[in-house]
């Protein structure tokens, strides 16, 4: 088919659609939500945490923390004292070696589950450890295919919100690629590389100012942002092994 990239060696799409599309074609799956799953799972992971992605956080998600003695995180904007983990990635500076989070979230989560469900070897990365990814991604070998998260416009509260492509994604996923260095890539990934090049100049503004930015800086989550505007600050390589991102070095 015309849109599986299947000629190509680096590959590059977005959402559910792009991995139901292009995974059973390619060897590893990166996924990128820059803001702020995969941000937050290279924090938490670097420190020695165990991260289990889950879709929703519901009933289901706390049954599943129960049953893995493990801790659920709370809402990104919830400040209670007894659950201070969250998608926040600020909120994971300094989370205890050993710890066994329960990671809920309908976009990173959700990709990292699906691509896990059809097979493929899965990472996630972000600005923070583009190139330990890539270079996790070499080691591997085969094909490599990156998926921007993207998020979902706003709907009706009984209707799922379609795809909003989110640029700090494309940023993300062009970092990583750029940093693999492509062999055969297809022009979706010189696309991403290209904006990611275009970023590069002033990585924490353009962060900061991109519409998801700017939601979280109402929110009042601006160290959210500084953090995951760092660019290779991390060598951790979050892969996805039994349920749970599990860091490895680079």
């Amino acid at each position: 088919m015309f849109d599986d990239q299947t000629e190509f060696h680096e590959r590059f799409d977005w959402g559910e659609d792009g991995i139901r599309r292009l995974v059973p074609g390619s060897d590893v799956v990166v996924v990128v939500d820059v803001l702020s799953f995969s941000t937050a799972v290279d924090v938490a992971v670097a420190r020695g945490a165990t991260v289990y992605p889950y879709r929703w956080r519901d009933a289901r998600a706390a049954a599943f923390a129960a049953r893995i003695s493990g801790v659920l995180a709370s809402h990104r904007t919830a400040d209670g004292q007894s659950i201070p983990y969250s998608l926040a990635p600020s909120s994971l500076l300094s989370i205890p070696a050993g710890t066994h989070l329960v990671l809920p979230s309908p976009n990173g989560a959700t990709l990292t589950l699906l691509a896990a469900e059809l097979g493929a070897t899965v990472l996630t990365g972000c600005l923070r450890n583009a190139s330990a990814v890539a270079a996790g991604c070499r080691a591997h070998g085969g094909t490599v295919l990156v998926v921007a998260a993207g998020e979902r416009w706003r709907q009706a509260v009984d209707q799922p919100g379609s795809l909003r492509p989110a640029v700090e994604d494309l940023v993300g996923a062009g970092a990583i690629l750029s940093a693999l260095v492509p062999s055969r890539p297809s022009p979706e990934v010189i696309a991403a590389i290209g904006a990611f090049h275009a970023a590069t100049a002033d990585l924490g503004r353009f962060i900061a100012t991109c519409a998801s930015g700017r939601e979280l800086r109402e929110r009042g989550l601006s160290q959210d942002l500084a953090l995951a505007a760092q660019l290779d600050v991390s060598r951790t390589v979050p892969h996805f092994i039994n349920e749970a991102f599990e860091a490895r070095s680079s």
